[in-house]
């Protein structure tokens, strides 16, 4: 279950985006591909949902340059590309967790 949970703490390292959860889960991230699933509308078209970004043009050497905690339910990050418009709300975060135990778990 994903709803509820909140970041615990984070720490951004290069290319890497670390996150521990309220529930002792930890994340480890691609900041490229966080940075692609981008949903802000600058990156998907509003109506069609049609990814506007097209991920050739992300840069492989990506970073975070720095984030923004919004209030209790999102974070919103910086990237080297200058891009910024993005929130990412924690739940969407904990369903994209890329690490075994969590692959085989059904988004709710």
């Amino acid at each position: 279950m994903t709803q509820g949970l909140k970041i615990e703490k984070i720490g951004v390292y290069g290319d890497k985006i670390l996150i521990r959860w309220t529930d002792g889960h930890e994340s480890t991230y691609g900041a490229k591909e966080i940075r692609i699933s981008c949903q802000c509308a600058e990156c998907v078209e509003e109506w069609s949902k049609r990814q506007l970004l097209d991920p050739a043009t992300v840069p492989s050497d990506l970073t975070v340059e720095d984030h923004l905690m919004i209030g209790n339910y999102a974070i919103q990050f910086l990237w080297s590309d200058a891009h910024y418009t993005g929130i990412f709300p924690f739940d969407t975060l904990r369903k994209m967790c890329p690490c075994n135990s969590c692959e085989n778990v059904p988004l709710q």
